[in-house]
């Protein structure tokens, strides 16, 4: 019996491993782009370019050996295309140009946690479109958000800013855009599949953003360790960290992968803390765990 179990179990803790390593290296790679801004003069324009354009030819490239997928189908009907476009510019391009410049503009651990603020905004959508008031739950999150996000932002104190208005403003735009992200591209990944819907919109949006900030237009400093970060931020914080994500959702549900997909921000703020020491007080973090519960609350809620 011991055996069975063990065995029935394994998957199960498979799952939750690939997802605790996706979340982990998207907090850590996004520690480490707070790095290559801050310490080594790199622009977010640059490495969002770069970020976009390799991981999004490293997904399509995945998707063609090893998922044996057309990659060019989804190119032949004109509704998808548009679709596919407005995903690749506004929600792809978005969230990872305000997410960064929020990093480049402030900490990584405040932009991460303000862009958590993306599923309150989806609830408040679904209200907005089912033409229902938010229930209870939904009303507590907002209070947890809002609560969160002036502890964050204030210290607690009304009469200051902790972080930057354009540190706040991109963090908020961030949210914004997830929440994009999140809800618009539903047809098109129900249809084609999250590598391949994915994978075009990064490189939508990386070739969408090279026409104003072109990959050879490059500002900061090379060296071995920025050298490294990049790759960390590309490969292990981009592509390697989505396909364990999306590996993991094969023995685990998406709503227990979102849940545990929450270290993310916790992890991004203990790496700034201990690597970069950037100052966290304990109202801060206290702000950053109110705004993660509101995950757990609206997990709650089923819509």
């Amino acid at each position: 019996m011991t055996t069975l179990g063990a065995s029935l179990s394994y998957p199960r803790t498979k799952g939750i491993l690939l997802v605790l390593i996706a979340a982990t290296s998207w907090g850590v790679s996004g520690t480490v782009a707070q790095y290559l801004f801050h310490q080594q003069g790199f622009s977010t324009n640059w490495l969002v370019v770069i970020r976009l354009l390799l991981a999004g030819l490293g997904l399509l490239l995945y998707a063609h050996i090893v998922g044996k997928q057309n990659i060019w189908s989804i190119w032949k009907n004109k509704q998808d295309v548009l679709q596919l476009v407005l995903f690749g510019i506004i929600g792809m391009l978005g969230v990872q140009y305000t997410f960064f410049m929020a990093i480049e503009q402030g900490n990584a651990a405040t932009a991460t946690v303000l862009q958590y603020l993306a599923p309150v905004l989806i609830a408040l959508y679904f209200c907005f479109r089912t033409k229902s008031l938010p229930v209870n739950h939904e009303v507590m999150a907002i209070v947890f958000a809002l609560g969160g996000t002036f502890l964050l932002v204030t210290k607690g104190n009304i009469h200051s800013l902790a972080i930057s208005g354009s540190a706040f403003g991109w963090g908020i735009l961030s949210a914004f855009a997830l929440a994009f992200y999140t809800l618009y591209p539903v047809k098109l990944l129900s249809k084609w599949g999250t590598t391949l819907t994915v994978g075009w919109g990064m490189m939508i949006g990386g070739i969408g953003l090279s026409l104003f900030h072109p990959p050879w237009k490059f500002e900061g400093h090379w060296s071995p360790a920025s050298f490294m970060a990049v790759a960390f931020v590309v490969l292990v914080g981009t592509l390697i960290a989505f396909l364990c994500f999306m590996e993991s959702l094969k023995y685990i549900k998406a709503s227990e992968a979102s849940l545990l997909a929450c270290i993310e921000p916790l992890s991004a703020a203990f790496l700034a803390v201990a690597w970069l020491h950037v100052s966290f007080s304990p109202i801060e973090w206290l702000g950053a765990l109110s705004i993660i519960a509101t995950i757990f609350i609206l997990s709650v809620v089923k819509r």
